[in-house]
């Protein structure tokens, strides 16, 4: 039998699946619409069935290859560049010791991530500008020729991972510091004693301390890769970059909301989350091989 405080947590606990269950498990209804020609008069249950018209349709389109292969392209480079960033800078925080210092930059670092991408997007078109931006005011002050950052194909994507490294690195960290506080100070002590400066200190103790919050974040970033950053995709790309900017969110919005082809997106869509779940499972497994650490 439940004791009396197990019932108050599972009481506790209602609200949290109801949400689950009402705005995630529910509207999973909805992937029947890949498999049929839908119209919005008829409805899902109204519409006639088309097997897998659909995901033939979109394997056999060259645009889904093409912004399939941007979104592995830049979320692969904001995993390889922008993961390693906040575990950097939780570590250069740990060892600052002026509290007021590191008050100021976890400040300015944590900023930005609560502003909107609609906010962000204005500020960096404003700082990118080619005719009043301070970047092309330095290029053009020492004889270069102004870029337009955000039309111009070579930067596009750099512009992407940087944007996204600024707006999130100060708030990853809060889950690092966390678990660097917990990380055995006689530990450091001893290393000490033994001559070990505070660069080695960092490599065999401070890193292997949290590796079991490392290998769970990085878990969560491979499954995150094909779900792409529509936020500051959508608002910061134009026509002139579609090419190497084109994600499979922002095409997905194009086909399904603005062409009205609603079961061609829905079956992108499912592709991008079943993929997603795997590279979850998949990743995962290998972190359990490896480090015997994981979600489960």
């Amino acid at each position: 039998m439940l004791r009396k405080n197990h019932r108050t947590l599972l009481i506790m606990l209602i609200p949290g699946l109801l949400y689950y269950l009402i705005f995630m498990y529910l509207p999973m209804y909805g992937i029947t619409i890949s498999f049929k020609d839908f119209n919005i008069i008829e409805g899902i249950n109204g519409s006639p069935w088309a097997g897998l018209k659909y995901y033939e349709m979109a394997f056999g389109s060259s645009d889904f290859w093409r912004v399939f292969k941007n979104t592995l392209i830049i979320s692969g480079l904001k995993l390889v560049i922008n993961f390693p960033a906040p575990i950097v800078l939780a570590i250069l925080l740990n060892e600052v010791r002026c509290m007021r210092f590191k008050k100021v930059i976890q400040t300015v670092t944590y900023l930005p991530h609560f502003l909107s991408w609609v906010v962000l997007a204005g500020v960096i078109s404003a700082f990118l500008s080619p005719s009043t931006g301070p970047i092309n005011a330095l290029i053009t002050a020492a004889g270069g020729e102004p870029i337009y950052f955000l039309a111009n194909k070579a930067w596009f994507r750099p512009v992407l991972v940087i944007s996204a490294m600024w707006k999130e690195i100060g708030w990853s960290s809060i889950i690092y510091l966390a678990a660097l506080s917990s990380v055995d100070t006689e530990l450091y002590e001893a290393a000490m004693l033994d001559g070990a400066g505070r660069f080695k200190q960092i490599i065999h103790i401070t890193l292997p301390s949290i590796s079991n919050v490392i290998v769970i974040m990085l878990i969560f970033a491979v499954g995150g890769i094909v779900n792409d950053d529509f936020d500051q995709v959508f608002n910061l790309y134009t026509p002139a970059v579609y090419s190497v900017g084109d994600v499979l969110s922002t095409y997905v919005y194009r086909i399904g909301l603005e062409g009205m082809q609603y079961s061609l997106s829905t079956a992108i869509g499912l592709f991008k989350n079943v993929i997603a779940f795997v590279l979850v499972l998949g990743t995962n497994f290998i972190a359990g091989k490896i480090s015997d650490y994981g979600l489960w």
